[in-house]
């Protein structure tokens, strides 16, 4: 691992650091606030995982988490969203290729050498944090946006006994059943939709996944909302299987981060209070 660069930030560290990744052979850069804290302390951690288009960078410089983040002592992972590199393989599109990972393992050609990003943030990731940071993993939770916020919800429906907190700010909840998904998980994991559940947060509901509970903000006046968000999807299925879940309408928000920094601290709060 090396370090980028380290800034403070309400007494703690603001660090940008980069690594070979084994998973996605390819240099992968993450961001990693880490809280003023006692010697020998272990902190639990709050992984975000960015949307479309984005890189670490995003949530770093405008989620406005650090400050709830110094307050709560949690440190705050921010990963990229897919490989990088002139060799790793792309697509004219915003919404497939690189910044577009879809945090799935792929297993289609061109892309299954380099997108794992399931398998790197499953795995790969987390070890690093552990060697290098006064991290406690045994106290997880993960968040994320759009794009970001399916994986958050499907990395934890998974494996929820990795995670004691899970929340998403507008989360894709359904790729089987929106443009974004169908395009990316055709791509990369080929088109027998049969395989692509386990990247569906409301179908891995259906089949029998369970959290102990479920915080999600949704801005009305997301321009995403009704052709590839589709919130009342994730509700429905919620509802039809007792899934403990908060989903909260935010009037007048849209999709950016004015919205995501305009609840970020109640969702570190949230967080905070079941990683005690």
């Amino acid at each position: 691992m090396e370090t980028v660069s380290t800034n403070k930030a309400f007494g703690g560290v603001q660090g940008v650091y980069t690594h070979a990744s084994a998973e996605t052979g390819t240099e992968m850069t993450f961001s990693v606030f880490v809280p003023e804290h006692a010697p020998g302390a272990k902190l639990p951690v709050l992984w975000f995982l960015s949307g479309l288009t984005c890189t670490h960078a995003n949530v770093t410089e405008k989620g406005e988490f650090r400050r709830a983040c110094a307050e709560h002592g949690v440190i705050l992972v921010a990963p990229d969203t897919s490989p990088r590199g002139d060799d790793v393989p792309d697509d004219e599109g915003y919404d497939f290729g690189k910044g577009a990972g879809f945090y799935v393992d792929a297993t289609e050609e061109p892309w299954k050498a380099n997108f794992r990003m399931r398998s790197y943030l499953e795995i790969e990731l987390p070890a690093v944090i552990a060697e290098h940071f006064p991290a406690d993993m045994a106290r997880q939770g993960i968040t994320g946006h759009s794009m970001g916020g399916h994986g958050a919800l499907t990395m934890a429906l998974r494996d929820p006994s990795r995670f004691r907190s899970v929340s998403a700010f507008a989360p894709i909840v359904s790729p089987l059943n929106c443009p974004w998904g169908e395009k990316a998980l055709t791509g990369y994991l080929g088109a027998d939709q049969t395989a692509w559940r386990e990247y569906d947060a409301c179908a891995l509901i259906e089949d029998g996944a369970r959290l102990p509970d479920l915080l999600v903000d949704q801005g009305t006046a997301d321009g995403f909302l009704e052709s590839q968000l589709k919130t009342h999807l994730l509700e429905e299925a919620c509802a039809r299987a007792g899934q403990p879940a908060t989903i909260r309408m935010q009037e007048g928000y849209d999709h950016s981060y004015y919205f995501i920094s305009s609840f970020m601290a109640e969702h570190i709060s949230w967080h905070a209070e079941r990683l005690k």
